[in-house]
């Protein structure tokens, strides 16, 4: 009895914290913003919205910096070591090695860079160049070209690879929530 009084008396504390707490307060704690300054400021180097950024790095790897997919991809925007290359090439990036994709700063430069590519190319739609991000381009391309899918999140029932639409709903999810969390970074 005295057990189901103190889980009681728990739940109800819980509740009172849930309920005075700041509702951002809870929220960011639900959705942390780890590595802050260096998505800010690589998000407004690539003219992107932070808390995309966020979102992105939430869904690939919960803010892990060593975080390792199965497929290869690696760091916090889980980049594959091919684009990482080509993108560091683009960069300009003197000295590239593949181990520094587990680097925060770096990884999130390069993660960043390429989907502002990828938002340029799907000329401006998010929701593709989230789709490239995790499909691949040349599959969303050929997608979108033969009517397959609108690049919607309404129509992405139709995306046909299970994994790339199950991917797109959980960014665009965490892209609300980041922008509940933290409406003074929201420049969208």
């Amino acid at each position: 009895m005295q057990r189901k009084i103190r889980l009681l008396v728990f739940l109800c504390l819980a509740c009172i914290v849930l309920i005075a707490w700041p509702r951002e307060h809870l929220l960011q704690y639900l959705y942390p913003l780890r590595y802050q300054s260096i998505i800010v400021n690589e998000a407004q180097a690539h003219d992107i919205d932070p808390l995309l950024i966020a979102a992105v790095i939430r869904v690939e790897s919960r803010f892990n910096p060593n975080a390792v997919s199965p497929k290869g991809a690696v760091g916090l925007m889980q980049v594959m070591p091919s684009t990482g290359a080509w993108v560091a090439e683009q960069l300009k990036m003197p000295n590239w090695l593949e181990e520094r994709l587990s680097e925060p700063e770096i990884n999130i430069k390069i993660g960043t860079w390429y989907l502002a590519y990828l938002i340029n190319m799907f000329d401006g739609s998010v929701n593709a160049a989230l789709a490239a991000y995790n499909g691949g381009q040349t599959h969303v391309k050929r997608w979108l070209e033969s009517g397959t899918w609108d690049g919607t999140d309404r129509q992405s029932h139709r995306i046909p690879f299970p994994e790339t639409r199950l991917y797109l709903g959980r960014v665009l999810r965490a892209y609300v929530w980041y922008q509940r969390a933290y409406p003074a970074l929201n420049s969208r």
